[in-house]
């Protein structure tokens, strides 16, 4: 310290005498979602499924522990993008998924890494910090056993979360109604807000039979802050099914679908065939034909909160760009929009007076080019 002193004049750097002021918390979630929408990106599995960090499948988010720093960037690319809710990545990070691919041992591990990287971004970023439970694949409502497997796997799960300080926990992707219950009820027992989202089949049912109105109803009565639906179904198999919770419950609805052309003859992502693919099925790896554009995910957020529901997001097939879509739809301008698209400068099918001319003539010859869009 002496030689530094002497360094510089006997005075402290004015860097030293600097103080980093903590970025004031964000205001709950139930604050936000009386004031207006709420945005949380998932899709974690699928992107980094396609990035090919993740294996299809068994669908572990082992790159938890192997790529720490992709998480990291993902959090923030999807932060970057308009999502207000940082998820932790424990979504099948649980004790019968790890098991499966022999990683049983990790399971206490990958869950505080998963939460340490969340808190982490949401903390630098200002952003909720949510923590995750989801389906346990090993429920079964006929079976005590099952019930109370499943019942350990949520307290392990969301006692981790309670202790990195999470600000809320979502419960998602539940066939069964009563799993979702299930989860609930662990959820209350913490202390923490409730988001409970189902993930309807093809039949348009919980696996038990309750309608999805019904379904809505038992969790909103059983405390859940916010209900409704994610996975699964892509916009226009899940909009009407939101007309029925949003009319069936009093509480905030959330709506979640994944960013795939599901129709009411193959409503559910699962069930989208192709018949170039064994079994007829394109899920998971051959979906591609039927992502959604941004304009669509755009289009569902807009109906999505004419029906006032608040809590929005893209699941499984998501990006980045779809995230920033649904919050432009939404009147606002994340970091992202700094790059949205500006079709008045491009070479063939701009309108820019600076652009040449040629290639403008060329394009309205070559493409029938209006020539004047802007995005």
């Amino acid at each position: 310290m002496a030689t530094r002193a002497r360094a510089t004049g006997g005075k402290r750097s004015p860097r030293a005498n600097k103080t980093r002021t903590p970025r004031p918390q964000p205001r709950g979630l139930l604050e936000q979602l009386a004031e207006g929408p709420v945005i949380c990106a998932e899709g974690y599995l699928f992107e980094f499924e396609r990035r090919g960090y993740l294996q299809a499948g068994a669908y572990v988010p082992e790159i938890v522990l192997e790529r720490p720093d992709l998480v990291e960037a993902l959090h923030r690319e999807f932060v970057h993008a308009g999502s207000d809710v940082v998820e932790a990545f424990t979504y099948y990070a649980h004790r019968a998924k790890l098991k499966m691919v022999g990683r049983e041992r990790d399971l206490a591990t990958i869950n505080h890494t998963a939460l340490r990287i969340a808190k982490k971004v949401a903390r630098s970023t200002g952003t909720l910090l949510a923590g995750d439970i989801c389906n346990t694949t090993i429920y079964d409502p006929g079976d005590p056993k099952a019930q109370k497997q499943a019942r350990r796997i949520f307290d392990e799960q969301i006692g981790w979360a309670v202790e990195a300080g999470v600000d809320f926990i979502v419960a998602e992707t539940y066939a069964f109604g009563s799993e979702a219950l299930l989860a609930l009820e662990a959820i209350r027992r913490s202390g923490r807000s409730a988001v409970v989202t189902l993930a309807i089949p093809r039949d348009g049912t919980t696996r038990e039979g309750w309608t999805v109105a019904d379904a809505c109803r038992r969790l909103e009565a059983a405390g859940a802050a916010v209900v409704g639906l994610n996975c699964a179904r892509g916009p226009a198999t899940m909009l009407p099914l939101l007309r029925e919770i949003r009319a069936a419950v009093t509480c905030h609805v959330a709506a979640l679908p994944v960013p795939y052309r599901t129709t009411p003859a193959e409503p559910v992502f699962q069930s989208l065939s192709d018949a170039s693919r064994p079994h007829n099925r394109a899920f998971p790896t051959a979906l591609d034909p039927f992502l959604c554009s941004r304009d669509e995910i755009a289009e569902f957020a807009t109906e999505a909160r004419a029906l006032d529901v608040r809590y929005l997001g893209v699941c499984c097939g998501a990006g980045p760009h779809h995230i920033r879509s649904l919050a432009e739809a939404l009147g606002r301008r994340p970091p992202a929009s700094r790059f949205s698209p500006d079709m008045s400068k491009h070479i063939l099918f701009g309108s820019d007076k600076r652009l040449w001319q040629t290639n403008l003539e060329y394009g309205r010859q070559t493409y029938g080019a209006a020539g004047s869009a802007s995005r």
